[in-house]
């Protein structure tokens, strides 16, 4: 991925709802003007929701998520169905899409419900206009046939008007420097990641750094005192891969900042308030608790993986005992949160805001305190103080644990 190319978590996710056959696979491609999705007249062709990245005018990088119908049958369409209904845990903006000639029904209804009790914003698109051509007054309606691509342009103009206006507001680290600052990353070679590439949560900080009119300076571990030596100025900011934490604050003079890409991205896609307050449970563990260790993306398992390998083999040695380890990755997070005593979540670099924010919250309906791969390993390491310090807030709440 070159850094040019926008990540699917910072993308805005539009997901498209409704029974089968409504049209929601034809809106799709008539909104992109390509043939994105599979359309056709046998009910239930899409059994799975699906995700495409692409760019949709005027709106920008945006992934449309295609769900099953909320009509489907039988055990295995139920299974779709809550396939579906869970696609709203990750989406901007909703569109249900309804039949203009059956008109709406109890299972658009019944969506329509979830949607709002969610705080999603949505739109009601009446399809198939070409075949139905009157057209009346309701609060979040549009009307539009796919076949023609009547109506095509003002659904695109209502969802913009959709977008949710803190987007931009949001920064990894641009409100913690000034332009012309100098900004250290630390980023060891992961052999998880494809050769050639930095993983995203660097390329992403890189980017920031960037648009902030601010200098990156790309380090490994290993050349990171020298290269401090070197500058003949002071970094307004070292930013560490949590991996390697501890030999980076040896490093990095006290009079400068320091935090990880991590702990950026708990503050960025989640809760870094929440997830400091979890760090009181690492010395409330008891023998043979039950931590679930969950990660937002799917990769190859390296034979000293962070999450399955290093993670757990860190928690025994600081605690000096023995737990049931669970782990869970993709799109899948477990539905009986409350058997944890734990959840360790990664920075959720390919989440979108939106999911990141609703397993947070999730976890923490459940009673269960939720911690993040760099806030844990800089607890464990005794440098979780230090590591705060760009985060008042953040270190005020430590303090007081």
């Amino acid at each position: 991925m070159s850094l040019n190319q926008t990540p699917r978590g910072d993308r805005l996710h539009i997901a498209l709802f409704g029974k089968r056959n409504a049209g929601k696979s034809s809106v799709i491609n008539a909104l992109t003007n390509q043939e994105l999705a599979i359309v056709s007249d046998i009910k239930g062709t899409t059994t799975d929701p699906v995700y495409k990245a692409m760019e949709l005018l005027p709106l920008g990088p945006v992934v449309m998520i295609d769900t099953p119908g909320l009509d489907d049958e039988g055990e295995l369409g139920e299974k779709r169905v809550k396939k579906a209904k869970e696609v709203l845990n990750k989406a901007d903006i909703a569109l249900v899409v309804i039949d203009a000639q059956e008109g709406i029904t109890d299972f658009e209804k019944d969506m329509i419900h979830l949607i709002e009790e969610k705080k999603i914003p949505y739109l009601k698109v009446y399809n198939k206009m070409d075949l139905h051509k009157n057209i009346w007054q309701e609060d979040h309606a549009v009307f539009v046939s796919a076949m023609t691509k009547e109506g095509i342009f003002e659904l695109k103009e209502k969802i913009g008007k959709l977008v949710p206006s803190e987007e931009e507001k949001f920064q990894i680290v641009g409100d913690l420097i000034q332009p012309s600052d100098f900004v250290v990353l630390v980023v060891p070679i992961d052999k998880a990641a494809p050769k050639g590439r930095l993983i995203l949560p660097q390329q992403q900080t890189i980017r920031d750094i960037l648009e902030s009119d601010a200098t990156a300076i790309v380090v490994k571990e290993y050349e990171l005192r020298e290269t401090l030596e070197a500058l003949g100025k002071k970094p307004s900011l070292v930013i560490t891969d949590s991996q390697v934490f501890s030999k980076v604050a040896a490093d990095v003079p006290k009079d400068i900042m320091l935090t990880s890409f991590s702990i950026l991205f708990a503050r960025y896609k989640g809760d870094l308030e929440e997830e400091v307050k979890g760090v009181k449970a690492l010395e409330q563990l008891k023998e043979g608790a039950k931590i679930l260790i969950a990660e937002g993306c799917t990769h190859h398992r390296q034979c000293d993986d962070i999450g399955t390998v290093k993670i757990p083999r860190w928690l025994g040695q600081y605690t000096g005992k023995e737990f049931e380890i669970h782990t869970s990755s993709g799109n899948t997070f477990p539905d009986d949160l409350a058997s944890y005593d734990l959840v360790i979540h990664c920075g959720g670099c390919t989440l979108n805001r939106r999911e990141m924010k609703n397993r947070i919250a999730r976890v923490k309906e459940a009673g269960v305190p939720i911690v993040n791969y760099g806030i844990l390993i800089a607890a464990i390491q005794g440098i979780l103080k230090r590591s705060l310090q760009p985060f008042p807030l953040a270190s005020m709440i430590l303090d007081e644990i």
